[in-house]
């Protein structure tokens, strides 16, 4: 079983319209609303695909409500805390030329006398878990630290950890060494902090030093030109398939849902990374976020190239 877990649980709302136009009034031509955050993007994908999964986290209020009511409708099971106060919802806006536009609520703020709850339970579906995926933001209340507090239960619990954030959160969470770390390109270099990387040459020499730095395996993503891993001294290029994206948000989310997911079932590196590369794919096909078919997926497998590099 996979456990994915999401502290800042949202709403994921799509306005669809043919332009945006600040400072007007304008009627949005579809909307659609799912949970989400990142880790229940992933826990979607994975279920999408297959796979066992439980999607964890914390959520509040009427919002809360909702994500919990969805999860159910839409089969994916789910154990979520719920605090005080009001899941945020975060709004994507397409407009017909591909621009997406996205407004992101701050969510709750965490009480921190509950968070021994928090971390028994990450402990306990740990304890059923090959694999537990922390991914996204910390809500207000938690300190910088609780990834790698949290990476240190569900490891000793006997999982695997992927970690899917940035910032403060990332760099405190590398201490607890998880397994993976997926920076997008610019998360890596506020991480790896040797100055701008001017070129993709730059990006490769700091993925190898930086995987010899801090001894985890990582994939940087780079939105549609791929993305770059760096494995046990390895490096592998990741060249997306062609697609005509329709929404390219979540597409992170997918890929970490497919690389999880292909650990999980003990796949050989390079086809985790192809898999994860086809689900990502996959995503940007979809006009919500964390939405996959599985024909899709099967269909993109084989145009995903993988290159050793090193």
């Amino acid at each position: 079983m996979i456990t994915t877990v999401t502290l800042n649980a949202a709403i994921d709302k799509t306005y669809a319209l043919d332009a945006l136009r600040t400072g007007r009034v304008q009627r949005v031509r579809r909307v659609t609303a799912v949970p989400g955050g990142k880790g229940i993007n992933a826990a979607r994908v994975i279920c999408q695909l297959g796979g066992d999964v439980v999607a964890a986290g914390v959520v509040g209020g009427y919002n809360g409500q909702f994500i919990a009511a969805s999860l159910t409708a839409q089969g994916i099971p789910h154990e979520l805390m719920t605090i005080e106060g009001e899941s945020r919802i975060c709004l994507n806006v397409l407009d017909d030329d591909g621009r997406s536009t996205e407004l992101l609520e701050p969510g709750p703020v965490f009480p921190m006398e509950r968070f021994g709850e928090l971390v028994s339970l990450i402990g306990r579906l740990a304890g059923r878990s090959r694999i537990v995926v922390f991914s996204g933001s910390l809500p207000a209340g938690l300190p910088a630290d609780t990834y790698a507090r949290l990476t240190e239960a569900a490891r000793q619990a006997g999982a695997a950890v992927f970690l899917d954030t940035s910032g403060a959160a990332l760099a405190e969470g590398l201490r607890a060494k998880p397994d993976w770390i997926k920076p997008n390109a610019e998360e890596w270099e506020q991480l790896y902090g040797e100055g701008p990387l001017k070129d993709e040459e730059a990006l490769v020499a700091s993925l190898l030093r930086g995987a010899e730095r801090f001894g985890v395996r990582i994939v940087v993503t780079l939105g549609a030109d791929g993305a770059l891993a760096a494995v046990c001294g390895e490096l592998y290029r990741i060249r997306p398939p062609r697609i005509d994206a329709v929404n390219p948000v979540g597409s992170g989310d997918a890929f970490t849902a497919g690389l999880a997911l292909a650990s999980a079932r003990g796949m050989r590196l390079v086809d985790g990374l192809r898999l994860a590369t086809a689900a990502a794919a996959a995503n940007a096909l979809s006009p919500s976020a964390g939405h996959v078919r599985r024909e899709d997926v099967e269909r993109l497998l084989p145009l995903a190239a993988i290159e050793r590099l090193a």
